[in-house]
């Protein structure tokens, strides 16, 4: 959320002359992904329609890059959350490494997630998705940040062929939780480690890449829930006992509220942050209270629906045609 303590930007709600474009961002956050995927199919049932058709650009991380690519292959949100149940239940339910070959292995196997997403996508490629995509990795054979990209521009020549479910290995590679996925040759793991929360990078695309004036991105942005902690004061000492198990956790809330922060400058109320806080340790991102979960997700559906209704409901989207494809 902004610093309630900054003035708000001088924004106005609907500022362009011309027909507005329209982002979902989906964070990143393991098997929480099931909140923002049952938040859209709450959303979806209330109102009656295709979430999927008011948006011209989907950008997600990590467990927000498996349902943005969810959404491009044209699984209903619904679906999604019936994906999020399979998931939960052999991904991350099975046998993982403990003891001290943690120090050296990722958590879980990469098998059970490349089956369920096999079997989601099919062999699906990125030019047949049904909406524009952008989906952050990080590489590390080259040690630099990675976009996967339907071919929504003349320019995007690259990604058009490649499986929507290397994608989503890709993204969703989380460190000491899932091993890095290798595909063509280059070594990627989660989007997370530098766009947890992809706002921004939605935002960039739709200026860079789709010509669009700040005043006409209209963004829904939604968490995979966040934890209310408090930080220990033993943390000001700055050694490594202390931060070893807080530094992860820091790094993405602070990227995920500077990106938030940033987003909310450049477009004022034009910016719809769906943020649903719990206590710390409550849900974590490789085990979660399932129907807790959607429990919250029903809840806080409720109540964001009409600011949904009005600000997204009224645009739907062109259709998508992609500019390089067989």
């Amino acid at each position: 959320m902004p610093d309630p303590s900054e003035s708000t930007p001088n924004h106005d709600e609907v500022a362009s002359s011309q027909e507005p474009f329209q982002i979902l961002s989906l964070d990143g956050g393991g098997i929480k992904g099931l909140f923002a995927a049952s938040i859209l199919a709450a959303l979806e049932t209330d109102l009656g329609t295709s979430i999927v058709e008011h948006f011209d650009l989907v950008v997600g991380t990590s467990t927000g890059g498996i349902i943005a690519l969810a959404l491009g292959a044209g699984m209903r949100p619904a679906e999604i959350v019936d994906l999020y149940g399979r998931m939960g239940s052999t991904v991350f339910a099975g046998s993982h490494v403990r003891g001290p070959r943690r120090l050296v292995h990722s958590k879980f196997d990469a098998g059970p997630l490349r089956a369920a997403l096999d079997h989601a996508f099919g062999d699906q490629q990125l030019w047949q998705s049904v909406v524009p995509l952008v989906i952050p990795a990080y590489d590390l054979t080259s040690d630099r940040v990675h976009l996967f990209k339907t071919p929504h521009h003349e320019r995007l020549r690259r990604d058009w062929p490649i499986r929507m479910a290397d994608v989503a290995m890709a993204t969703s590679a989380a460190p000491t939780f899932l091993p890095a996925y290798e595909l063509t040759g280059i070594r990627f793991v989660d989007g997370g480690v530098w766009a947890n929360n992809p706002v921004m990078v939605g935002v960039a695309e739709a200026v860079s890449m789709f010509g669009r004036k700040l005043d006409d991105i209209r963004v829904l942005s939604i968490s995979t829930t966040s934890d209310l902690r408090n930080r220990h004061r033993r943390l000001d000492h700055g050694g490594l006992v202390q931060w070893a198990t807080n530094a992860v956790d820091v790094v993405l809330s602070g990227q995920s509220m500077g990106a938030n922060t940033a987003a909310f400058h450049l477009l004022g109320n034009r910016l719809m942050r769906i943020d649903e806080q719990v206590p710390a340790g409550v849900l974590r991102i490789d085990r979660i209270d399932r129907n807790q979960l959607i429990g919250r997700a029903a809840s806080v559906s409720r109540i964001q629906c009409p600011g949904f209704k009005t600000k997204f409901f009224a645009h739907r989207a062109p259709r998508f045609q992609p500019y390089n494809h067989p």
